[in-house]
């Protein structure tokens, strides 16, 4: 009998540092905590862009390039849940308002050039978001069709407002038709012709109307978006802008903004869209060097 107490016992005891065995085995179960961290994966995300999803962008432009280019990075904000509404202008006046007003978010047709001369005149707050593209002013043949056979007193048209009419001057300097005074550069205008060697009637006609009288003039300097919307190529003009002069590294084509908005999140979506590789990639499939990109 005492033997079988004993025997008892010692089942006992053997099943008590079991079971605390067990226990120390669930207490051990922290452990799993460790995978706690992979709950704050959400954190790798991308909270700016995911606050965008039905975000809506109003953006002017001209016609062509602009308004082409837009419509390939509407389909790339789309993908971000992102609207992009294009409105078409054919003036340079309206979409600088529009934007100064509210009206627009931004606008993608003109260089800083422009736009700075344009803040000076206007007293408007518009800034550059982003440099995209450079577009090479040409001068295109009328009824002369080589700069050979241009007699003297021949007409060639020019843009009239002073920032393109500068450097369309500086496109017949380039060629040697012309000579500016001095320090003119940027900012020159007819009176700023000190030789003239031809006798030149330099014809100043608003930028649009440029390839419709194209056929009344000797020649026109013609700025890139109206000469692709023409249907002009710069292989074909007789002239080309130098990249690497002075009007070549003046006139990149910028996203423009109210100043004060051009680090907002969905106007950073849209510089990111402009700036991309498949933006670019349709540049160089599409315009055949009449717009060239800078980024």
């Amino acid at each position: 009998m005492k033997k079988f107490v004993s025997l008892l016992l010692t089942g006992v005891l053997a099943f008590g540092l079991l079971a605390g065995c067990g226990n120390s085995g669930t207490a051990a179960s922290p452990a799993p905590e460790t995978t706690g961290p992979e709950t704050a994966a959400p954190e790798t995300g991308t909270p700016e862009t995911g606050s965008l999803e039905g975000t809506v962008l109003k953006v002017g432009a001209t016609p062509a390039p602009h308004a082409e280019i837009l419509e390939v990075v509407k389909q790339l904000l789309a993908e971000q849940g992102i609207t992009l509404e294009i409105t078409v202008f054919n003036d340079y006046i309206q979409p600088n308002t529009a934007v100064e007003n509210g009206d627009l978010d931004a606008n993608y047709f003109q260089h800083i050039t422009y736009m700075d001369e344009f803040n000076a005149s206007n007293g408007t707050h518009l800034v550059s978001a982003a440099a995209i593209h450079y577009e090479p002013f040409g001068l295109y043949a009328g009824k002369t069709d080589s700069l050979d056979a241009l007699a003297d007193g021949a007409q060639i048209a020019v843009p009239n407002d002073t920032t393109n009419e500068a450097r369309a001057l500086l496109l017949l300097q380039q060629e040697g038709l012309i000579t500016l005074k001095e320090g003119a550069g940027l900012t020159a205008t007819k009176a700023d012709i000190a030789e003239n060697p031809k006798n030149l009637d330099i014809v100043e006609l608003e930028a649009s109307q440029l390839p419709v009288r194209l056929a009344d003039v000797d020649m026109a300097v013609i700025n890139g978006n109206y000469a692709i919307d023409a249907g002009l190529k710069v292989s074909d003009a007789l002239a080309v802008e130098a990249a690497d002069g002075e009007a070549g590294t003046a006139y990149a084509n910028v996203l423009t903004v109210k100043e004060g908005r051009e680090n907002e999140p969905a106007i950073q979506a849209l510089v990111e869209a402009l700036q991309s590789r498949q933006v670019k990639d349709f540049i160089d499939e599409t315009y055949d060097g009449a717009v060239v990109a800078v980024f």
